[in-house]
């Protein structure tokens, strides 16, 4: 049995219990980190418990995927808040060249995520500052990217936009961002030196112009000239990746896709929170998982179905105007999932019309169909995130050994991405009294009242529906908040096979 360890970017569902479903449904034994040593939230982990317990488990594991951030800084969202020197982050980097010399068979998969300039004001998972100051740093990001681009024309831009900053706060958002930026440049060279099997350094919720387009540039510029690119991926996504190099590390066999958009124009959506349209996403985020598109669709090994908008992306569902528009067909869409499944044909479904959860839509248009026979489903925050996990379960949707793991990683993800994105949060939200989209304070005890009274019967008559003649059995936990906000969930699920079969 292959051995696998996962240090992942954070504990929720997404990033720590979805991978290791992944891992487990194709048999693999999965390791991780004590709870104690990993981040909860914006509260750092522990890079020094990490290193010990590296050191404890390498000597009988086969694989590690490792997200540099939460060795080296304490998590994905701690290494944008934390002050730590570049010497002491450097200095845990090298563990990872310490265990491989001492472990030659050790394969490491790494991953790191370029800072990101988040699209809202958010105080917690940002530096604190940037409550205040989000606005103005986002402006400061983008013209700077545009005077690099464009020349001195913007230099007005840049100069006005500089104006308005503190300089101390400037600075020192600044020097976050170099910081993380070394990291991922010294990864680069564990990758030269044969440390590292492969890495992908992505974008977390990115966009055409910004300081994390300035960062994707010099990273790809050293990637060329150390010519690296058989073992590297950076483009757009963050918390799909553990799915994503599980998938390559465990199937290193490239596999093919054929996909099918829900428009003909689909390829050429836009995005809101990425740097390309649709049709680049997929092709990167094959490529990362090390998949390929197939050429016709019967030299595929699997069908990835990718539900995109008319033109662009909206947060608010329904739109017209640019989602749900005569760009797309989505009931001919529908008629070829079904005809798929039918076909007895491997099919992930990503869904990406709108971020942060399933498009409704679609979603009740689904429902006559054998969901239970989809390889995956996912629609979950960023396109990125989506296709991640979708290309991932895919590719490894034909070594399955253990179906319960199979069937639990997809119900989750309905549960999630579905039931809860798509149509609870915001009843749940509705109960509440002005709920902080970043902390809920003493209103999270009722939030999760709200959560469970109204999900629980959903799961089950989903499980009922689509689920009951598979012979397996499900038990289902209280429905929680990972973090005090409304924006992850937490659904215990156990699928297990059936007492009576």
């Amino acid at each position: 049995m292959t051995r696998l360890l996962l240090i992942p970017p954070d504990t929720r569902p997404v990033t720590l219990a979805l991978p290791t479903l992944l891992a487990q449904m194709v048999g693999a034994e999965v390791g991780v980190p004590p709870q104690k040593a990993l981040p909860h939230f914006f509260t750092p982990g522990d890079p020094g418990k990490l290193r010990e317990w590296l050191l404890k488990m390498a000597p009988q594991s086969d694989i590690l995927v490792v997200c540099l951030e939460t060795l080296t800084l304490g998590g994905m969202i701690p290494a944008r808040r934390v002050s730590d020197p570049l010497g002491d982050v450097l200095a845990r980097l090298e563990v990872l060249r310490e265990v491989r010399a001492l472990h030659p068979a050790l394969s490491i998969y790494a991953f790191g995520v370029v800072v990101r300039v988040a699209h809202d004001n958010d105080p917690h998972e940002e530096k604190p500052y940037y409550g205040q100051w989000g606005r103005e740093l986002r402006a400061y990001g983008v013209a700077l990217d545009q005077l690099a681009r464009h020349g001195e024309g913007e230099r007005p831009a840049l100069d006005a936009a500089q104006a308005v900053l503190p300089a101390e706060i400037l600075a020192d958002w600044l020097g976050t961002r170099q910081r993380n930026h070394a990291l991922h440049l010294t990864a680069l060279e564990l990758v030269k030196a044969g440390v590292i099997e492969h890495l992908c350094l992505t974008l977390d919720d990115t966009a055409e112009y910004g300081l994390a387009a300035l960062d994707r540039r010099a990273l790809e510029a050293r990637t060329d000239a150390l010519e690296l690119w058989s073992r590297v991926d950076i483009y757009p996504g963050a918390d799909e990746v553990p799915c994503t190099l599980i998938a390559r590390a465990l199937c290193p066999q490239p596999q093919r896709a054929w996909v099918v958009y829900s428009g003909l124009n689909g390829p050429q959506a836009g995005l809101l929170y990425e740097d390309r349209p649709a049709g680049e996403l997929v092709r990167a985020q094959l490529r990362a998982a090390g998949c390929q598109l197939a050429d016709t669709p019967g030299e595929a090994d699997f069908v990835l179905m990718v539900n995109t908008p008319g033109t662009r992306q909206a947060n608010t569902q329904p739109d017209f105007a640019t989602v749900d528009t005569a760009q797309r067909h989505l009931p001919a869409f529908v008629d070829r999932l079904a005809e798929e499944l039918n076909a007895g044909h491997r099919v992930a479904l990503a869904d990406i019309a709108y971020p942060n959860g399933a498009e409704r839509r679609l979603w009740v248009m689904l429902q006559p169909l054998p969901l239970s026979q989809l390889a995956a489903y996912s629609a979950w925050n960023t396109a990125g995130n989506t296709l991640g996990s979708a290309v991932a379960f895919g590719k490894l949707s034909g070594q399955v050994v253990n179906r319960a793991a199979q069937m639990q990683a997809l119900l989750s993800q309905m549960v999630d991405d579905a039931l809860y994105q798509a149509f609870v949060r915001a009843e749940v939200r509705a109960r509440l009294h002005q709920p902080s989209p970043y902390d809920l304070g003493e209103q999270r005890a009722v939030a999760e009242q709200h959560l469970q009274q109204l999900i629980t019967p959903m799961i089950e008559n989903l499980w009922a529906r689509q689920f009951s003649g598979s012979g397996l059995e499900l038990s289902v936990g209280k429905a929680h908040l990972a973090w005090p906000r409304l924006f992850t969930g937490v659904f215990p699920l156990d699928v297990s096979e059936s007492k009576t079969n």
